[in-house]
Protein backbone atom coordinates (compact mmCIF):
# COMPACT_ATOMS: atom_id res chain seq x y z
CA UNK A 1 0.00 0.00 0.00
CA UNK A 2 1.38 3.51 -0.60
CA UNK A 3 0.43 6.19 1.60
CA UNK A 4 -0.50 9.39 0.08
CA UNK A 5 -0.48 13.20 2.70
CA UNK A 6 -0.43 16.11 2.64
CA UNK A 7 -1.28 17.27 6.23
CA UNK A 8 -4.48 18.26 7.55
CA UNK A 9 -3.76 22.29 7.49
CA UNK A 10 -4.20 22.71 4.01
CA UNK A 11 -4.91 20.95 0.70
CA UNK A 12 -2.58 20.10 -2.13
CA UNK A 13 -4.80 19.07 -4.65
CA UNK A 14 -1.77 19.32 -7.39
CA UNK A 15 -0.26 16.51 -5.51
CA UNK A 16 -3.81 15.08 -5.18
CA UNK A 17 -4.57 14.90 -8.54
CA UNK A 18 -1.29 13.45 -9.51
CA UNK A 19 -1.20 10.46 -7.06
CA UNK A 20 -4.69 9.69 -8.47
CA UNK A 21 -3.71 9.47 -11.95
CA UNK A 22 -1.09 7.23 -11.30
CA UNK A 23 -2.65 5.50 -8.86
CA UNK A 24 -4.82 3.06 -11.58
CA UNK A 25 -0.87 1.73 -12.99
CA UNK A 26 0.86 1.19 -9.60
CA UNK A 27 -0.59 -2.38 -8.92
CA UNK A 28 -1.53 -1.62 -5.26
CA UNK A 29 -3.64 0.50 -3.00
CA UNK A 30 -3.77 3.56 -2.46
CA UNK A 31 -4.77 5.24 0.73
CA UNK A 32 -4.67 8.87 0.78
CA UNK A 33 -5.14 11.81 3.31
CA UNK A 34 -6.26 15.02 1.62
CA UNK A 35 -6.67 17.73 3.91
CA UNK A 36 -8.47 20.76 3.37
CA UNK A 37 -8.28 20.02 -0.22
CA UNK A 38 -11.43 20.43 -3.12
CA UNK A 39 -10.46 17.77 -5.66
CA UNK A 40 -12.13 14.46 -4.55
CA UNK A 41 -10.07 11.58 -5.94
CA UNK A 42 -11.86 8.64 -7.84
CA UNK A 43 -8.63 6.15 -7.75
CA UNK A 44 -7.82 6.17 -4.78
CA UNK A 45 -8.96 5.82 -1.00
CA UNK A 46 -9.35 9.01 0.17
CA UNK A 47 -9.87 10.96 4.24
CA UNK A 48 -9.76 14.25 4.76
CA UNK A 49 -8.14 13.81 7.94
CA UNK A 50 -6.86 10.38 9.62
CA UNK A 51 -6.61 10.30 13.17
CA UNK A 52 -2.88 10.45 14.90
CA UNK A 53 -3.04 6.22 16.16
CA UNK A 54 -4.67 5.01 12.35
CA UNK A 55 -1.64 7.62 10.79
CA UNK A 56 0.71 5.56 12.42
CA UNK A 57 -0.76 2.36 11.73
CA UNK A 58 -0.88 3.07 8.07
CA UNK A 59 2.25 4.33 8.32
CA UNK A 60 3.89 1.15 9.23
CA UNK A 61 1.49 -1.34 6.93
CA UNK A 62 2.33 1.41 3.73
CA UNK A 63 5.07 0.40 1.35
CA UNK A 64 6.18 3.66 0.69
CA UNK A 65 4.76 7.35 1.27
CA UNK A 66 4.53 10.28 -1.01
CA UNK A 67 4.11 13.42 0.80
CA UNK A 68 4.24 17.32 1.05
CA UNK A 69 7.59 18.33 2.38
CA UNK A 70 6.36 18.34 6.03
CA UNK A 71 8.59 17.39 9.04
CA UNK A 72 6.46 15.74 10.64
CA UNK A 73 5.55 13.21 8.17
CA UNK A 74 9.47 12.84 7.24
CA UNK A 75 10.28 12.27 10.98
CA UNK A 76 7.57 9.32 11.45
CA UNK A 77 8.80 7.95 8.19
CA UNK A 78 12.62 8.02 9.22
CA UNK A 79 11.40 6.80 12.63
CA UNK A 80 9.53 3.84 11.04
CA UNK A 81 12.14 2.89 8.55
CA UNK A 82 9.73 3.90 5.91
CA UNK A 83 10.66 5.25 2.28
CA UNK A 84 9.14 8.35 1.63
CA UNK A 85 8.73 10.75 -1.74
CA UNK A 86 8.21 14.29 -0.69
CA UNK A 87 6.75 16.92 -3.27
CA UNK A 88 7.36 20.31 -2.04
CA UNK A 89 4.25 22.57 -1.81
CA UNK A 90 5.32 25.85 -4.35
CA UNK A 91 4.71 29.04 -3.86
CA UNK A 92 3.87 29.66 -7.36
CA UNK A 93 0.73 27.89 -7.36
CA UNK A 94 -0.78 29.48 -4.12
CA UNK A 95 0.03 26.28 -2.28
CA UNK A 96 1.93 28.06 0.68
CA UNK A 97 3.00 31.58 1.99
CA UNK A 98 6.65 30.95 0.84
CA UNK A 99 9.26 28.24 -0.89
CA UNK A 100 9.95 26.95 2.72
CA UNK A 101 8.96 23.15 1.29
CA UNK A 102 11.55 23.72 -1.47
CA UNK A 103 14.24 24.58 0.95
CA UNK A 104 13.23 21.92 3.27
CA UNK A 105 13.12 19.02 0.38
CA UNK A 106 16.86 20.79 -1.13
CA UNK A 107 18.71 20.35 2.78
CA UNK A 108 17.25 17.12 2.59
CA UNK A 109 17.73 15.68 -0.39
CA UNK A 110 20.12 12.98 -0.85
CA UNK A 111 19.30 11.26 2.46
CA UNK A 112 19.08 7.66 2.48
CA UNK A 113 15.11 6.59 2.47
CA UNK A 114 14.25 9.90 1.17
CA UNK A 115 12.97 11.13 -2.54
CA UNK A 116 12.14 14.34 -4.07
CA UNK A 117 9.65 14.91 -6.89
CA UNK A 118 10.21 18.97 -7.50
CA UNK A 119 6.62 18.30 -9.52
CA UNK A 120 4.55 15.48 -10.65
CA UNK A 121 6.79 15.16 -13.69
CA UNK A 122 8.82 14.04 -11.49
CA UNK A 123 6.34 11.64 -9.12
CA UNK A 124 6.46 8.23 -11.11
CA UNK A 125 9.88 7.54 -11.07
CA UNK A 126 10.28 8.96 -8.04
CA UNK A 127 8.01 6.45 -6.62
CA UNK A 128 9.42 3.56 -8.61
CA UNK A 129 12.80 4.06 -6.69
CA UNK A 130 11.31 4.50 -3.42
CA UNK A 131 9.12 1.42 -3.87
CA UNK A 132 12.53 -0.07 -4.84
CA UNK A 133 14.49 1.00 -1.02
CA UNK A 134 14.81 -1.77 1.29
CA UNK A 135 17.14 -0.14 3.89
CA UNK A 136 16.36 4.06 4.96
CA UNK A 137 18.70 3.93 7.83
CA UNK A 138 20.58 7.31 7.61
CA UNK A 139 24.12 7.35 7.51
CA UNK A 140 25.79 8.38 10.51
CA UNK A 141 28.32 10.80 11.10
CA UNK A 142 31.42 9.76 12.73
CA UNK A 143 30.74 11.91 15.59
CA UNK A 144 27.44 10.04 16.10
CA UNK A 145 29.85 6.80 15.58
CA UNK A 146 31.75 7.74 18.33
CA UNK A 147 29.32 8.99 20.62
CA UNK A 148 27.27 5.55 20.50
CA UNK A 149 30.37 3.56 20.58
CA UNK A 150 31.55 5.46 23.94
CA UNK A 151 28.20 5.20 25.11
CA UNK A 152 27.66 1.42 24.22
CA UNK A 153 31.58 0.95 26.13
CA UNK A 154 30.43 2.83 28.82
CA UNK A 155 26.99 0.38 29.49
CA UNK A 156 29.38 -2.56 28.70
CA UNK A 157 31.92 -1.77 31.04
CA UNK A 158 31.11 1.15 33.34
CA UNK A 159 34.46 2.67 31.70
CA UNK A 160 34.79 5.08 29.19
Amino acid sequence: MILVTVGMQLGFDRLIKAMDGLAPMLGMEVVAQTGKGTYQPVNMTAHDRIAPAEFEALVKDCSLIVSHAGIGTILTAQRLGKPIVIVPRRLEYGEHRNDHQIATARNLEGRNGLLIALDESELSDRIAQGLEITDTRAERSPTARTLHDAVTQFIETGHL
